[in-house]
């Protein structure tokens, strides 16, 4: 075919170009990877089982199961309540107008230094005859018998740190209340998680100030 200038076509295609303007192509020689305008074709991919939808509803099952048991099944108990209610129900009623003291307490708070110490002082002592209290009928539940005086031993630690603090303040040492800590757990936060397990909150120490 002289005299005819042979261009490459846009299209990719098996057989060298024609030297036409017109590209035909016979049934017999298309190639089944490409549409009549040269485009390759889209196949569709073939479903199959991949990773993902194998563990996805797995963990999916396992997350209900989980929640099912936290919130239906398990032990709501808490680790430190004790099994003698009546007991944790008596110390309540002892702590509560001991709260009710040192609330009374905190509205007489003076920047004086000797004045404070007085007040940490007074309060101090009506948490330990609290404690003198509590203690003078004890838990009769193996459990409350094994963890109550721990706890009371705490409660003395702290009541000994607020004793040291008022010396600090009459020596004139205008200086922030600190206290002992159990495993780096704040001793406070010890005793007050006691009383919220076995609601007797009252018997709570202060944590808002020394009072």
């Amino acid at each position: 075919m002289d005299g005819v200038t042979s261009g490459t076509s846009r299209f990719y295609q098996r057989l060298d170009a024609i030297a036409s303007a017109i590209v035909v192509t016979h049934d017999d020689q298309a190639d089944p990877r490409f549409d009549e305008y040269g485009h390759f074709r889209r196949t569709e991919r073939k479903a199959g089982i991949t990773p993902f939808k194998v563990l996805f509803p797995i963990g999916a099952v396992l997350f209900v199961a989980f929640w099912t048991w936290a919130l239906f099944f398990s032990s709501k108990d808490s680790v430190n309540r004790i099994e003698d209610r009546a007991w944790a129900e008596r110390a309540e009623t002892i702590c509560v107008p001991v709260k009710a003291e040192l609330k009374r307490l905190e509205t007489l708070a003076d920047p004086d230094l000797g004045v404070r110490a007085d007040l940490v002082v007074q309060s101090t002592d009506l948490l330990s005859q609290m404690l003198d209290d509590l203690m003078a009928t004890p838990p009769t539940d193996p459990k409350g018998m094994a963890i109550v005086p721990d706890w009371i031993s705490d409660y003395r630690t702290l009541l000994q740190d607020r004793y040291n603090y008022a010396e600090r303040l009459r020596a004139g040492n205008n200086v922030p209340f600190t206290e002992s800590g159990v495993s780096n757990v704040p001793i406070t936060e010890r005793i007050e998680k006691f009383t919220i397990d076995n609601q007797m909150t009252s018997c709570a120490p202060p944590i808002a100030g020394v009072l």
